[in-house]
């Protein structure tokens, strides 16, 4: 019998990258996964240049054992939340594991300047999709899981500390949504339900893959522009860290904590879906030394920050 059998979860942010793999995953561990997001066949929210959908993410999930319901909903107001939970509620009359996955960043960020040098339009429109969107979703479906009194909340991050991640209000998000893990489980104390923050390593997304000129089938041809790409899991790395997290009966000993996907394969045994084993944290550790990066791309950014190793207050790089 699959660990996940009977088991109803959602996930907030379905459409690509991390929620993806992380609704495949708790499919392929043998759950009903609702997978919501905006961008549906014919209406990409997100525009032409990405055609992900979250009707394909329910198909993949179906494909790899569980059953995937697509649910177009738009984390951002609150009655298309309630409906949605109102939805499975009726459906499956309960709800077992939430996944608050929802991003939508990548368009507003501003690499390479102070915060004082950019938008601040689209900083304040950042925190307000990536923040906001998981405390309205959590505060519709938190009640739902207190009438079984017990369930899992993930709050997908970047990073699992609390080091400067580049960009004020990239850092401000993704620490923010640790600290909305902690502050959840105390509020939650004694409920039975339990929330972690949860990060996945140097992600080969689809977008990530495409910025490489690379595929899944040839992604190490990718280390020719990033040597580094070398560790990079897929978004069914995290995938299966969440699942054996919802899987684990003893979770509730790890509530109000953060926890990254190469550390949890080290505590769980599972693989990424190619068979490999990557482990991030180790990789900084041992590769790449301190202080030398002149340059970073996009979101990864925040990753050389950490694996330097810097803490607040210390010298940037040269």
């Amino acid at each position: 019998m699959k660990p996940l059998a009977g088991k109803i979860a959602l996930v907030a942010g379905a459409t690509r990258g991390a929620g993806r793999g992380i609704a495949c995953m708790l499919g392929e561990a043998g759950a009903t996964v609702y997978c919501s997001g905006r961008s549906t066949r014919g209406n990409l929210a997100s525009g032409s240049h990405r055609p992900e959908t979250i009707d394909e993410t329910a198909e993949m999930v179906s494909q790899y054992g569980g059953k995937g319901i697509a649910v177009r909903t738009d984390h951002s107001k609150e009655d298309e939340v309630a409906a949605l939970i109102r939805r499975i509620k009726t459906e499956a009359g309960k709800l077992d594991i939430l996944v608050n996955d929802v991003w939508g960043g990548d368009e507003l960020m501003t690499w390479g300047k102070k915060f004082w040098e950019t938008d601040l339009a689209n900083g304040f429109k950042m925190m307000r999709q990536a923040i906001d969107t998981h405390i309205i979703t959590s505060k519709y479906a938190i009640p739902l899981m207190l009438e079984k009194s017990s369930g899992l909340i993930l709050e997908i991050t970047d990073g699992d500390g609390y080091f400067y991640r580049g960009q004020l209000f990239y850092d401000l998000v993704k620490t923010s949504i640790i600290r909305l893990a902690f502050g959840t489980a105390e509020e939650l104390d004694g409920s039975g339900i339990t929330t972690v923050a949860l990060t996945p390593g140097y992600l080969r997304s689809e977008a990530m893959l495409e910025y490489k000129g690379v595929t899944e089938a040839n992604w190490k041809d990718g280390t020719k522009v990033d040597p580094n790409f070398i560790a990079s899991e897929t978004p069914y790395f995290v995938g299966r860290a969440a699942a054996a997290l919802a899987a684990d009966a003893n979770v509730a000993a790890k509530n109000g904590h953060v926890f990254s996907s190469w550390d949890l394969s080290d505590e769980y045994g599972f693989k990424d879906i190619d068979g490999n084993s990557p482990h991030w944290g180790r990789y900084v550790q041992n590769t790449i030394p301190k202080y030398q990066y002149k340059r970073c791309d996009n979101e990864f950014y925040s990753y050389w920050r950490f694996l330097s190793g810097a803490k607040i207050g210390e010298t940037e790089w040269s």
